[in-house]
C-alpha cells in the first residue's frame, strides 16, 4: 500500500525551517504552542462526531478511537497547563485555523456516505491518519529546534512537554496504517478505494496547511491550485461541484484578508523599521528558505 508523507510548505519549507524560526521568537513560539493546544482540543470533538456516526461497529474501531480521544485531551491538558505556567494566552489562536480549513475542502456529502461498512471508515480513516502525520512531523521538528536553542528553563520546559506528547501521536499514526491496511487486503477494490481515499485527504490536507499559513501575495490563487489538486482526486462527476461550490470562498477569502491586516499591524506596532526591511518583501515575494537560514546566522 502507498504511504503517504506531509509535503513541505510551498515545496520550499520545510517543518525544521518552520520551527528554527518559531522557537527564536518567544510570542510566535508561544502561538504555536496554543495552536497545538487548541488542535489537540478541537480534534477530541471531530472524533468524538465520528464515533457517533459509527454507531457502535465495529466494535475494535470504536475502542481505538475512544482511546485516541483519551490521548488527545491529555495533550490539551498537558499543554493548557505549560501555556498557564508560562503566562501564556489560551484562548483561541489568532489568525487562520488548519482544522477549519480542513473541514472547508472536505466532500461532506462523500464523507458521510453511508453505503458498506467500509465505505463508511475509509474516508474518517484516511483523513485522520493524514492530519496525525502532520502533527507528528511537526512535533518531532519542534523537538530538534529546541534541541539547538539556548537550553532555558522555558525550552526545556516546553521540549518536555512535546516530549511526552510524540510518541502517542506516532502510535495515532500506526493505528490508522494498520485499520486502513486491513481493509485494503480484503480485496482489491477495497484497496483502490483505500489508496483513492488517501490520495484525496492528502491532497486536502496539504490545502489546509499552505491555507493556514500562507498570507503572502497571491495566496488566493495558490488556493485555487491547490483546491484543483483536491478536485483532481475525485471521479470527474463530482470535481465540477466541488470547485463550484469552493472557488468563491478560496478567491475572495475574506479571513485570509482579515488576518493580513492583523499580522501588518502586529508587524508595524513591533518595529515599524524591521516592517518594512523584512515584512513588506515577505509578503511581496513569498517566504523563502534561503531567508530563514540567512537570518539565524
Amino acid at each position: 500500500m502507498t504511504v503517504t508523507y506531509p509535503r513541505k510548505f510551498q515545496d520550499n519549507l520545510g517543518a525544521r525551517d518552520i520551527l528554527k524560526r518559531v522557537v527564536g521568537d518567544r510570542e510566535l513560539h508561544l502561538i504555536t504552542l496554543n495552536r497545538y493546544r487548541y488542535n489537540e482540543q478541537r480534534s477530541c470533538k471531530d472524533l468524538t462526531e465520528v464515533i457517533e456516526k459509527l454507531n457502535g461497529q465495529p466494535r475494535e474501531l470504536i475502542k481505538d478511537l475512544s482511546h485516541h480521544i483519551a490521548d488527545e485531551a491529555r495533550h490539551a491538558m498537558w499543554l493548557t497547563d505549560l501555556l498557564i505556567d508560562l503566562g501564556a494566552d489560551i484562548g483561541t489562536p489568532p489568525g487562520i485555523s488548519y482544522i477549519d480549513e480542513f473541514e472547508k475542502l472536505i466532500d461532506q456529502s462523500s464523507y458521510d456516505e453511508a453505503g458498506t461498512l467500509e465505505d463508511g471508515i475509509i474516508a474518517p480513516l484516511a483523513a485522520i491518519n493524514v492530519t496525525e502525520k502532520r502533527g507528528c512531523e511537526y512535533f518531532s521538528a519542534h523537538i530538534y529546534a529546541l534541541k539547538q536553542a539556548p537550553q532555558t528553563e522555558e525550552n526545556i520546559k516546553i521540549r518536555e512537554t512535546i516530549e511526552k506528547i510524540l510518541p502517542e501521536e506516532a502510535g495515532h499514526v500506526r493505528w490508522g496504517n494498520r485499520w486502513l491496511g486491513k481493509i485494503a487486503d480484503k480485496s482489491p477494490e477495497h484497496r483502490q478505494k483505500v489508496e483513492q481515499a488517501k490520495r484525496k485527504y492528502a491532497a486536502i490536507e496539504q490545502a489546509a496547511y499552505e491555507s493556514g499559513m500562507d498570507i503572502t501575495l497571491g495566496a488566493e490563487l495558490r488556493r485555487v491550485t491547490r483546491l484543483v489538486e483536491v478536485a483532481n482526486t475525485m471521479p470527474i462527476w463530482e470535481r465540477p461541484q466541488y470547485l463550484m461550490e469552493r472557488l468563491p470562498q478560496a478567491l475572495l477569502a475574506p479571513e485570509l484578508q482579515f488576518t493580513r491586516i492583523q499580522a501588518a499591524q502586529k508587524a508595524w506596532q513591533r518595529n515599524p523599521q524591521e516592517f518594512m526591511e523584512k515584512f513588506v518583501p515577505m509578503f511581496i515575494n513569498g517566504i523563502k528558505k534561503s531567508e530563514i537560514e540567512t537570518e539565524k546566522h
